[in-house]
């Protein structure tokens, strides 16, 4: 079975946001402005996604 996996980009600065903001930014594995990652689409990173929505673009992989 294939698991559902979702690319976020970093798309803006992560200057002047909030610490928390920031760690979770870097827990997604987002440390440069413009990376991608793809990640599994459950339920924990959707909420992560979701706290960073200014931040980040997500489409589906």
């Amino acid at each position: 079975m294939a698991d559902k996996k979702v690319k976020v980009t970093l798309i803006k600065s992560t200057i002047g946001a909030v610490p928390k903001n920031k760690k979770t930014i870097e827990a997604l594995g987002l440390t440069k402005l413009n990376k991608t990652v793809e990640l599994p689409d459950n339920a924990a990173t959707q909420g992560a996604i979701r706290k960073v929505a200014p931040y980040v673009k997500v489409e589906e992989a």
